[in-house]
């Protein structure tokens, strides 16, 4: 007889890039958009992407672009800031010849390239938790099982919307399911959301617990993010928002800036802290259909954040869904909602990006 197999949510990242340019000289070729944010968004934290050495840095990028990504061992760039605390440009590669060639300088702005390897989407706590649960736990769709696997993520944190409480997750957590294919159903409105996920109760969802239903509110693929909520049942989860390991967050936001100190919490990796690297990244993804199904689409998002992710130790398989707040020890300030990385490199939604796709506000202090 087949045995199921549990996996985290892990969608493979195609490329990375933040518009960037190459010099004269890099595989023979000349040198190397963030939607409205919530009104409750402050900007009071270093290089931001309206500070003018930023935008400087980034107008460069915006020249050179389409060269860039004609090498296919180029996967990404962005904004970043160099060892002597100036504004750079990086260049994510996948292997030595591109980073041997890869120029070290473009238009007069200092390069860094990082030899990296792909990049995916992305539990830690995992234990099942007696109610009202905190947040940045083991979670997922309790149908969330098909040709032979279960799959789940992260529930990363609390909003508010039209006056109900949501567990805010990724779409590719929550509602990645659109086909009626290995488990004979999709992701519908009403459906329960557990906790823990499939992955971490031996894919018996007798075994967890309904903590929320969802919205039916699908991101993707025309958003630009990848979000994914679910409305809270009455008396199951933490009215305050709190996280595991990070405790209660601010109300208001803050945009990412490079450099900018961060933790999260999650499914795989628990609490873990990191700082941004990159800002105004492009990223393209392919997303399954179901868990283990097949491709479904190709999504391309622009305006992400990059974060450093030295051996997966920021954020990895099943961390999907984490909320990246500032790393300061009293309420937080929401930076981004993390869905991808790799070895070397995470990736999240700017969280301005997310509240203003749902409606919705943090629930904080």
């Amino acid at each position: 007889m087949s045995r199921s197999l549990t996996r985290p949510r892990s969608l493979v990242l195609l490329f990375v890039t933040a518009v960037l340019a190459l010099t004269m000289g890099f595989w023979g070729c000349s040198q190397k958009s963030e939607s409205p944010v919530s009104s409750n968004l402050t900007n009071d934290e270093g290089l931001t992407l309206d500070n003018p050495k930023i935008m400087s840095v980034i107008a460069v990028q915006n020249r050179h672009t389409s060269r860039l990504m004609a090498e296919p061992d180029v996967i990404g760039t962005a904004t970043s800031i160099g060892d002597d605390g100036s504004p750079s440009v990086m260049i994510l590669v996948t292997s030595q010849k591109a980073f041997d060639r890869a120029p070290r300088i473009l238009d007069g702005v200092p390069v860094q390239v990082v030899l990296t390897d792909k990049i995916v989407a992305m539990a830690g706590n995992k234990t099942k938790q007696t109610p009202p649960i905190q947040l940045g736990t083991s979670g997922g769709w309790r149908y969330d099982l098909a040709n032979g696997y279960c799959c789940g993520g992260t529930l990363g944190s609390l909003v508010l919307k039209g006056g109900q409480q949501y567990v805010m997750s990724n779409y590719h957590v929550l509602e990645a399911d659109i086909v009626s294919g290995g488990n004979s159903r999709v992701a519908t409105a009403g459906d329960f959301v557990i906790q823990p996920g499939l992955i971490d109760v031996g894919c018996n969802a007798a075994s967890a617990q309904n903590v929320a239903t969802l919205s039916g509110i699908k991101s993707l693929p025309s958003s630009n993010v990848d979000v994914a909520i679910a409305q809270v049942i009455s008396g199951m989860v933490s009215t305050n928002g709190s996280i595991l390991g990070v405790g209660t967050i601010s109300a208001t936001t803050i945009a990412a800036s490079v450099g900018q100190l961060v933790k999260k919490s999650g499914r795989t990796t628990g609490l873990t802290r990191s700082s941004v690297s990159g800002l105004n990244a492009t990223v393209s993804i392919s997303y399954e259909n179901e868990c283990a199904g097949g491709a479904a689409f190709t999504k391309t998002f622009t305006g992400q954040i990059l974060i450093k992710n030295r051996a997966s130790k920021f954020l990895a398989g099943g961390d999907s869904g984490s909320l990246m707040v500032q790393d300061v020890t009293t309420n937080p300030k929401a930076v981004g909602l993390l869905y991808a990385g790799s070895s070397s490199i995470a990736v999240a939604n700017p969280i301005g990006q997310v509240l203003s796709f749902l409606g919705a506000t943090m629930v904080g202090n």
